[in-house]
């Protein structure tokens, strides 16, 4: 059971997903006191656990917008040097420093190309249109697709035309339009706004307040921090 390791800063989040575990944690004027005490919180909980943390497994990324960041000590745990690094693969998804998409779109895009092959032998064998229909969605859109909403929005126009130019590719080979990347991520969205709406307990449930109106909800205005 692991419901007893949480973070014990308000600023640092602790991620579980079967054996993996992150620390997320936001440093706030160069000051990484909390961040390290939590990861030091982490490692002393593995070990009164009887669990081992694997270091070569374990990476840093910082992600830093300001022109000049500050060179920070890189972590230890049990006296080796945890490795920082420029991308990671976090549940599925690769995260850049910089919080472009262009890494995961590649790599999405790479797996669908992989499959694609298959469907194209599958049209050589004259399967009918609904059944190429049935492989393209469960083994190929299911790719492009996954976690969509969390960076689709921000992909460069030049991922998206990569992305789209797989779709197109597969409608040729089935022989039937198949739903843009785009009108999949509006779904998407609207589907998990809908499900955040309707759980009073989820942490965005808040961030969706009704006009005076109640046909309407607030525009979230942004400002950008430097």
């Amino acid at each position: 059971m692991t419901h007893d390791c949480c973070a014990r800063f308000k600023s640092n989040h602790i991620i579980k997903f079967a054996d993996d575990t992150t620390v997320v944690g936001l440093i706030s004027d160069d000051d990484d006191s909390a961040y390290r005490e939590e990861v030091h919180q982490l490692i002393n909980w593995c070990d009164k656990n009887n669990l081992q943390l694997n270091v070569n497994k374990t990476k840093e990324i910082t992600v830093d917008f300001r022109k000049q960041h500050p060179t920070y000590t890189p972590l230890t745990i049990n006296g080796s040097a945890v490795e920082s690094v420029k991308s990671t693969k976090f549940l599925g998804v690769h995260i850049t420093d910089d919080l472009t998409w262009t890494t995961n779109t590649t790599s999405l895009v790479k797996k669908a190309q992989t499959r694609l092959h298959f469907l194209r032998r599958m049209s050589r064998a004259d399967l009918p249109s609904s059944a190429l229909t049935t492989f393209y969605r469960g083994a190929i859109e299911s790719i492009l697709t996954s976690s969509l909403s969390v960076w689709h929005g921000s992909c460069s126009a030049a991922d998206k035309k990569a992305l789209q130019r797989a779709v197109r590719t597969a409608e040729k080979i089935i022989r039937s339009p198949q739903p843009t990347i785009q009108d999949l991520y509006t779904s998407h969205c609207s589907k998990r706004a809908t499900n955040i709406i309707k759980d009073t307990t989820h942490p965005a449930h808040k961030l969706f307040a009704l006009l005076p109106s109640v046909k309407r909800y607030h525009s979230m205005r942004c400002q950008q921090i430097y």
